[in-house]
């Protein structure tokens, strides 16, 4: 946020304050807040809440009929009302939730359309605080117009969700509320707004700050250990042995758990502690493998993050998360120099299907040759590179097929943009934590969800611990920050 003293000179705070109102405006637009009076989140052909509420008789497929939808609306007034202490409104949402809990899908459907319709912001309020503020543009009382405005933007439903947060079951009952929702988000349009409030609430409720970092060993509650196994979203734990050999003495796990969910994980991070950058899952999986000595380890490998919670999807822990496990590796294994990953690449192989002709035009003529000499064919086509991919297997890192799916892998990781972000859902989360693409790995996971995902291709990330800050301002500016191997082999 830009503020006053930022901005002296009169027209630089008039280009702020339009900045700033430019971001308000896409941000009302983007949850749904009605831009006039009367309107409503309704499919055309159904009724709207607040028709329903006036009627006195259901119609159609409505769920709810009037009354009843009256009595859900009093209930939520109540536990959001101004009059009353969050203790109080805490108290009131019980029995919502455990209405809330016995429901029927339809039935929840018409309370999150209440939930949109009929918690809204007072569009005229919003009207007067935005022109107090511009009117103060460059006045003393710019800081107080500017805070009137932001009260005036929260929506009521951001205090009722608040209240549903005091009780002791409450935040699991906010995150289970937004987890059913995600998946309706495309179909129920409307509901974008009812997320966007959760989202931010989540944002700050979550933030790395306020989690607890907890090692988990052998030897942690067995009721937690049945959640590593349950929630391990990467590479699939077969067995009690698998588990034991993730948890040995040279491997660590650590878990984030907030206060108001102590039992409850909410990422997960294993930790392999080697002598080198890994380049297979293979061994790190191996149960009969020994354990390495951990005194003589330089690297640490992270293998496997995963977030347990489906409500906090999109809900990002900050860029401290992995520095958070670094501090603590250092602390108890000070010889450590490098961290890095073990990544999968998943979404590279449907990424390819779609952008094979490009990659196959924009490489390296002799490569090509090269292939059309290992498949017997004098003008190989992208259709024959293609073919020979679906049997990877039978290739070495040398061939001419690989290293052309090594070139689109590395253009894949290290030129692909979608919105200013890498096309990769792994890629963003780490290079958003300050990492760089370090090396791409020939075979590096040949199961077959690993061939599913990438033809068996795996990524380092490398966390440089000194170039963090540096790497993330990259990204700003839409540069992904890669090591040179990746930049030359983007490059064949």
């Amino acid at each position: 946020m830009t503020t006053a003293t930022e901005t002296t000179p009169a027209t630089g705070g008039d280009s702020a304050a339009n900045s700033w109102l430019q971001k308000s405006a896409a941000w009302l637009r983007s949850v749904g807040i009605p831009t006039e009076l009367g309107s409503s989140s309704a499919a055309e052909g159904e009724r709207s809440t607040t028709e329903r509420l006036k009627a006195t008789l259901r119609r159609g497929n409505e769920t709810l009929s009037p009354r009843e939808l009256r009595r859900l609306l009093a209930d939520l007034q109540a536990v959001g009302a101004s009059e009353v202490s969050d203790a109080e409104g805490g108290r009131l949402a019980e029995p919502v939730m455990q209405w809330y809990a016995a429901a029927q899908p339809e039935q929840r459907l018409d309370c999150w359309r209440l939930l949109c319709e009929q918690f809204v912001p007072d569009v005229a309020k919003i009207g007067q605080a935005r022109q107090r503020y511009e009117d103060a543009i460059g006045t003393a009382g710019m800081a107080a117009a500017e805070r009137q405005l932001r009260k005036a933007l929260q929506t009521p439903r951001m205090r009722l969700f608040q209240r549903f947060a005091v009780p002791a079951q409450g935040m699991r009952f906010l995150l289970d509320l937004r987890a059913q929702m995600l998946p309706q988000l495309k179909s129920q349009e409307w509901l974008v707004a009812v997320d966007a409030d959760l989202e931010y609430l989540f944002s700050t409720w979550f933030d790395i700050a306020f989690l607890e970092l907890r090692s988990l060993s052998w030897d942690s509650p067995a009721s937690l250990l049945e959640k590593l196994i349950k929630y391990e979203a990467v590479h699939d734990i077969r067995s009690w042995a698998d588990l034991k050999n993730r948890l040995d003495s040279d491997r660590r796990c650590y878990g984030f758990f907030h206060p108001r969910l102590p039992n409850e994980p909410l990422i997960f991070v294993e930790v392999a502690l080697v002598d080198k950058m890994s380049d297979s899952i293979a061994p790190l999986l191996d149960e009969a493998a020994a354990a390495a000595d951990v005194d003589k380890a330089s690297t640490a490998i992270f293998y496997s993050i995963s977030n347990t919670q489906t409500g906090l999807r999109g809900v990002s822990f900050g860029d401290s998360l992995i520095k958070t496990v670094v501090e603590q590796l250092l602390q108890e294994f000070p010889k450590l120099r490098q961290f890095a990953t073990l990544s999968p690449i998943p979404g590279f192989r449907s990424w390819l299907g779609k952008n094979a002709g490009e990659v196959w035009e924009g490489a390296d003529k002799r490569l090509r040759a090269e292939l059309g000499k290992a498949l017997d064919k004098a003008e190989p086509s992208v259709d024959d590179w293609m073919g020979a991919l679906e049997q990877a297997g039978k290739w070495q890192a040398a061939d001419p097929a690989a290293k052309l799916l090594m070139h689109a892998a590395a253009r894949y990781l290290g030129k692909s943009l979608v919105k200013d972000k890498p096309v990769d859902p792994v890629a963003r989360f780490h290079l958003g934590n300050g990492s760089r693409v370090e090396r791409l790995n020939w075979a590096g996971d040949t199961s077959a969800k690993g061939i599913k995902q990438s033809y068996g291709l795996m990524v380092n990330y490398l966390y440089d611990l000194k170039r963090l800050d540096k790497h993330r301002n990259l990204l700003a500016q839409g540069k992904i920050p890669v090591s040179s191997g990746i930049e030359a082999l983007a490059k064949v």
